[in-house]
């Protein structure tokens, strides 16, 4: 193989994973990089109630998608914290495909294959099949759908953010193609047989429609950290309601109304009565914060601490998440973020990256493309 395909390696979810690349952010920012996402679990759930039933684990009004549409949701245990995140889309077959994070793969699984039982116990039909034999990959960046174009036969801008066709794809039929990502970026993800995934990519690579380059894990890691979105186990985790951190947007209108989702006295109280903490953006100067840096108040009280952090490749500044009180979460409050050794000044962003991220879209428009930042994209209908 040609040397763009060697590696610097790291274990990851019992993947071996690229971290880094050359400007990897600055590639993705302003031309395309390509994202070996594999990692992440596949499955598809069959049957004449699989609505029903995924409905019972999330908060999605996935019963209201159109067909291949689809939206990020989450899977929530009944004290309201989640358990995942997940992309859930209704496909025109007789199938739902999702994808979620790798590290929480064994314990999704379990949580819904217990679910899984009892629902059928009670005599629905639904079964549930976890995806080994396909490779996913991200192509993100303002010239992604460009690149794509040259091997699809459909135009991509039919393909709208979330939604989610079956295609030929530079001649590999059986892809999956779904026009989302993790990035800020417009893009897509697609999912191919893992003996063409080489192939794909290395056609991906040759194109002449636009620069392609591939791209690393760490530089994942901070794209997303700029455009405002979580990473499961850092900013959110199975103690974490969706109110708390600022997910509140994916709780859809008719689950509230209903109230049948897990944790659901919880979140409506939460969305009623207010959290007492909830995740904010900051900006820093000094030395960047890492995770589990202390956030102190002007009397030097620890208040919260850091749960993602590191300089901005794209803004050249330090950016950051916390869990804060609602007092001090406001733009404009300022904090004290503790290093070893000094402190770093602090104060939640005046166009905060989480007032953006409640604004992921999730109704069928083109996805528009976030730059750096601040603009990730429109009004949910579902907005709190």
């Amino acid at each position: 193989m040609e040397p763009r395909w060697y590696p610097l390696l790291a274990g990851l979810c019992q993947f071996n994973m690229r971290l880094v690349f050359s400007r990897n952010t600055e590639q993705c920012r302003e031309h395309a990089a390509i994202f070996d996402v594999s990692h992440m679990l596949q499955s598809k759930m069959y049957g004449k109630d699989r609505v029903k039933f995924i409905e019972s684990l999330t908060v999605a009004d996935v019963e209201g998608f159109k067909e291949n549409m689809g939206g990020l949701s989450l899977l929530l245990n009944d004290n309201g914290g989640i358990i995942d995140d997940l992309i859930i889309s209704k496909t025109d077959k007789d199938y739902l495909y999702i994808v979620s994070n790798a590290g929480c793969a064994e314990k999704d699984q379990a949580h819904i294959n217990e679910r899984l039982a009892e629902f059928k116990a009670k005599g629905h039909d639904v079964t549930f099949v976890p995806i080994s034999d396909r490779a996913l990959i991200a192509v993100q960046g303002p010239s992604a759908a460009k690149v794509i174009q040259e091997g699809v036969s459909f135009d991509m801008s039919k393909l709208t953010f979330m939604t989610t066709a079956e295609a030929t794809i530079f001649g590999i039929p059986n892809c999956r193609i779904t026009r989302c990502g993790y990035t800020g970026e417009d893009g897509v993800e697609i999912s191919v047989p893992e003996s063409e995934v080489v192939s794909l990519v290395s056609q991906l690579l040759d194109s002449k429609a636009g620069s392609v380059q591939l791209a690393g894990l760490a530089a994942r890691d901070s794209l997303r950290l700029e455009a405002g979105l979580c990473l499961y186990g850092n900013d959110i985790d199975d103690t974490t309601t969706p109110v708390e951190a600022n997910l509140s947007w994916t709780v859809a209108k008719r689950r509230r109304k209903l109230a049948d989702f897990p944790g659901a006295s919880h979140v409506l109280t939460h969305l009623k009565e207010k959290p007492t903490r909830r995740r904010v953006g900051l900006i820093s100067t000094g030395a960047p914060a890492r995770p589990g840096s202390e956030v102190m108040d002007e009397a030097g009280v620890t208040i919260g601490e850091v749960t993602s952090g590191g300089p901005s490749p794209i803004l050249k500044k330090n950016i950051m998440m916390a869990y804060l009180p609602l007092k001090v979460s406001k733009p404009g409050s300022e904090v004290t973020v503790k290093l070893p050794h000094k402190a770093a000044k602090g104060a939640p962003l005046s166009e905060s990256l989480l007032k953006e991220v409640e604004k992921l879209p999730l109704d069928q428009i083109p996805h528009p493309v976030a730059g750096a930042l601040p603009h990730v994209g429109h009004s949910p209908q579902d907005v709190q």
